[in-house]
């Protein structure tokens, strides 16, 4: 091919290839160019819309104005503030026994299996520490404070662990049909006022790996009943709980906590990240990251130390 064909031939590349250098010099200064993205939105009808927002059957929510200026008797007390679990008779009154019921098989297993964990330096059923909600009860017993904000149609619970979110309904609503409740890890609780004590009845909890102490399982039989005063002058807030699944112990288990206000602190955004829990030497992550680490279970202290 003569050198004319060939630049004839060459012609409609050459300017690319020219600016080809400028785009490259281009890119390593300012990075990859940026799309220009463009949507195209198209309207939803009315009906659609409003299939999209949740709703309940027949019944307003909580927040709704009109639901929240019905005439309503004044509650016997107010709940409305930050509460810490009272630990004050050692670490331990966390948790909701002994005394414990008859468990059936599962129970019964479950203490031996983490009596057997503890032993040899083990962690059981460490499901908080893999991210899973604690879940109604031992969400109350963490060690992080708990905000209750009570309004004439609710109470909202935020803990300080993980955020977890719970409401107590105070309107006067019945039990979600059980077709159509979706289980959660709190369940769904309705509360009434038995002079001067608020009765809060749960049910449709999530069972899936949802446990009580160590490792004590429930399945979704669970109910629990909670009995709430305030003592002290308002300064202490008193709950027993009355927990019954008849396919996982025989009759009630009961148990009193008491918190007590604190009224210094707040509530503040808080996340369980999986890949944290490397640093907790009591989770599954952190025992395994600790023993590669040559550490022993407490912190800052090495094998053969």
């Amino acid at each position: 091919m003569s050198s004319l064909k060939l630049l004839a031939w060459l012609a409609p590349a050459l300017p690319l290839l020219v600016a080809a250098p400028a785009l490259a010099q281009d890119a390593s200064a300012e990075g990859e160019p940026q799309l220009d993205v463009q949507r195209v939105y198209t309207p939803l009808s009315a009906e659609r819309f409003d299939q999209m927002i949740p709703k309940h059957p027949g019944y307003l929510g909580a927040l709704a104005p009109e639901n929240l200026a019905k005439p309503r008797p004044k509650p016997p007390f107010e709940v409305t503030g930050t509460w810490f679990i009272d630990l004050r008779e050692g670490f331990l009154k966390f948790l909701f026994g002994p005394p414990y019921p008859k468990f059936g098989p599962e129970g019964r297993q479950a203490l031996r299996e983490y009596a057997e964990a503890q032993r040899e330096g083990r962690t059981y059923r460490d499901v908080i520490g893999q991210c899973y909600p604690p879940g109604m009860p031992m969400i109350m017993t963490r060690v992080w404070p708990h905000a209750f904000i009570q309004l004439p149609t609710a109470i909202y619970m935020i803990s300080g662990f993980n955020n977890s979110v719970r409401t107590i309904f105070l309107d006067g609503r019945q039990p979600s049909d059980p077709d159509l409740v979706v289980p959660s890890y709190n369940g769904e609780s309705i509360g009434t006022w038995e002079g001067d004590t608020l009765v809060v009845r749960s049910k449709y909890f999530e069972p899936d790996n949802h446990y009580i102490d160590y490792g004590i399982p429930i399945d979704d039989n669970f109910e629990m009943v909670e009995r709430i005063r305030l003592l002290e002058d308002g300064k202490v807030m008193e709950i027993t709980y009355i927990m019954t699944d008849p396919t996982k112990w025989e009759g009630e288990w009961t148990s009193t906590k008491r918190f007590l206000r604190a009224d210094y602190t707040d509530i503040n955004e808080s996340q369980c990240i999986t890949g944290y829990n490397a640093n907790l030497p009591g989770t599954d992550l952190g025992n395994a990251t600790a023993e590669a680490r040559g550490q022993s279970d407490v912190e800052g202290v090495r094998e053969g130390e």
